[in-house]
């Protein structure tokens, strides 16, 4: 019942492996006067500003994979608090229909003979304390004991109701404040990348772009039909629609159509397959069984480093489909193209 919902307060990489064959000094010190002091540490030369700008990355999508799921964890919670809102609100309406009905029984038993106990107590704005203080249930008739004792508890619930809702309000206060936070994480780790990036020659910033693209293909598997191996139908077809995403641009927070993160690409692989998976590379890990790499079949997500924080769909052949990194476009790459935390088949 949206119409009785209250409004609420205010709530709120991957390593790339190149060698860029010129190096100059004078460009070096150029990068060197683009940070701040203290900002990360300077590199020295154009291959250890490539370095860093990998590490960058991998923080930064790290720093992705928390925004993910704080985002996800308030989109659950504002469900959550909207069904509290509307429970909260039906049950307004039932203790104001419960104290008409006894207004109007108070109203009776006034005209025809006088205020009793029991009229006090159904005019009283806190029938329990009064219910605490006097044991007057003895001393009013049947049907209004009843009545009260409904109201009684009618009033508990929506008391406790509106104790949780208070509650799930702040639980979403502080998740949009934690993905805000990691927000700018993201924004500060990307932007640092993108200066020491700048600060390069063009044929060291080309140079740059080349080895990153020769690392992975923007094709190269054949067909786009269900893949031979698949362990099932919806494997099959959240394969299919991952080639379907090969080119499209890497964009952090980003679950499709258009752009995507690494999560958010297999996450939208499997939805277009009819299969609901977590939002995060942490949470896909564990949205299936897992399997050894050897016996990794086309469709099953490959989780990357120790913390979970990458993923990508086995596409077979000992290639993945993945989305990579900022400025880089979904593509297949070796299946060990880094350290491998697990294979889940969901």
């Amino acid at each position: 019942m949206a119409s009785h919902r209250r409004t609420s307060p205010n709530g709120l990489d991957r390593t790339v492996r190149a060698t860029v064959l010129s190096a100059a000094a004078a460009s070096a010190a150029a990068a060197l006067s683009a940070f701040p002091a203290g900002a990360e540490p300077r590199p020295t030369d154009p291959a250890s500003a490539r370095t860093t700008v990998d590490r960058l990355y991998r923080e930064a999508e790290r720093a992705t994979e928390k925004f993910n799921a704080a985002g996800e964890r308030s989109r659950r919670l504002r469900e959550q608090l909207d069904r509290l809102q509307d429970r909260v609100a039906r049950g307004q309406e039932g203790v104001n229909r419960m104290r008409g009905a006894l207004g109007a029984l108070a109203g009776a038993q006034y005209r025809s003979g006088g205020v009793t106990p029991g009229v006090t107590l159904i005019l009283s704005e806190d029938p329990d304390g009064y219910l605490d203080k006097a044991a007057t249930l003895e001393r009013i008739g049947h049907q209004q004991a009843g009545q009260l004792r409904t109201l009684q508890s009618a009033l508990r619930t929506l008391r406790q109701q509106r104790e949780q809702a208070s509650g799930k309000l702040t639980e979403l206060a502080e998740s949009r404040a934690a993905a805000a936070r990691h927000k700018k994480t993201v924004q500060r780790k990307l932007a640092t990348a993108r200066r020491l990036l700048n600060a390069l020659s063009p044929d060291e910033r080309d140079a740059y772009a080349r080895s990153s693209r020769d690392v992975g293909r923007l094709g190269g598997l054949p067909g786009t039909g269900q893949a031979p191996g698949a362990s099932s139908g919806r494997a099959a077809a959240a394969l299919t629609a991952a080639r379907q995403a090969v080119g499209a641009p890497y964009a952090w927070g980003q679950a499709g159509p258009g752009a995507f993160d690494c999560s958010g690409l297999t996450q939208w692989a499997y939805q277009r397959a009819g299969v609901a998976i977590p939002r995060t590379s942490q949470g896909q890990r564990g949205a299936g069984a897992q399997v050894p790499l050897s016996q990794a079949r086309p469709g099953d997500l490959v989780v990357y480093r120790a913390d979970g924080s990458h993923v990508a769909i086995y596409a077979g052949n000992g290639q993945v489909i993945h989305a990579p990194y900022p400025g880089a476009r979904v593509r297949y790459d070796p299946v060990g193209m880094m350290p491998i935390s697990s294979v889940t088949r969901p």
